[in-house]
């Protein structure tokens, strides 16, 4: 089911796969949506409820005035006032991992435990590379054939709109957000106490196999699951990633 939270007169769209299990919010990373972790809700019911929204500037929600990180921590805050929740665990990949343990340190009584899927505590990353792909093109296929190699990690962005085809984000809103995502996030990351899980791709090119160890043995309560894919880890070993939060959840 589909909720819409009003932040500010600002909406942001927030899938909730429902259930009487206990709260999960996941959030995703740039260029995706709520649906990211609509395999692994499936795979977590009923014992789980994952709550998922679209974060500012992507799918569903409304484009934000700003990409900052004070932004994306306020927007899961009061996306989990919305619906009464607190204590839950606090999924994120890539841009989301971070927005989730910023959440942990910043509002600790909120976070139960952390999952952070193949981001790191220092982030160096360029989303340059989209800028040139269209607003809009006249068919899909046009647009796909104008995305490239891109078109295949970006099926669930695109859109139908009354003047053509795009994509459910601006790809200079994507260029400023990494922008502010950037920097050295320490700090955030070893200022929560709870129990968190760190997976990472070992084809990575985002995250080290060093940096991953690094963050773990700084970090108390916190284990390390490592499989063999790149970057997006619950797209491409989804049964291995769902395993993996499964047996951390269970061991809660």
């Amino acid at each position: 089911m589909r909720h819409g939270v009003d932040i500010g007169g600002r909406r942001l769209s927030c899938l909730d796969f429902g259930g009487r299990g206990q709260p999960l919010l996941a959030l995703h990373g740039h260029f995706g949506d709520g649906r990211t972790f609509a395999a692994l809700a499936r795979e977590l019911s009923p014992c789980w409820r994952v709550i998922a929204p679209d974060q500012r500037g992507h799918g569903r929600s409304e484009r934000a005035a700003d990409f900052s990180r004070d932004g994306y921590v306020g927007d899961a805050v009061a996306v989990l006032n919305h619906f009464g929740m607190t204590d839950v665990v606090v999924l994120g990949h890539s841009l989301g991992g971070v927005n989730a343990y910023q959440l942990a340190a910043r509002h600790p009584y909120l976070v139960r435990a952390l999952v952070i899927e193949d981001i790191g505590a220092e982030v160096d990353g360029d989303l340059t590379f989209c800028l040139p792909w269209p607003h809009r093109a006249p068919t899909r296929t046009a647009l796909a054939d104008a995305l490239g190699g891109s078109a295949r990690y970006l099926a669930d962005a695109v859109r139908e709109y009354p003047d053509g085809w795009g994509l459910a984000f601006e790809p200079r809103d994507m260029v400023l957000s990494q922008q502010q995502l950037n920097g050295d996030h320490w700090d955030d990351w070893l200022a929560s106490e709870c129990p968190a899980l760190l997976i990472h791709g070992s084809r990575s090119d985002v995250l080290s196999s060093r940096h991953a160890k690094h963050m773990v043995a700084r970090r108390p309560r916190t284990r390390l699951v490592e499989l063999e894919t790149g970057h997006t880890v619950h797209e491409s070993d989804p049964t291995g990633f769902a395993a993996a939060v499964r047996g951390f959840l269970d061991g809660l």
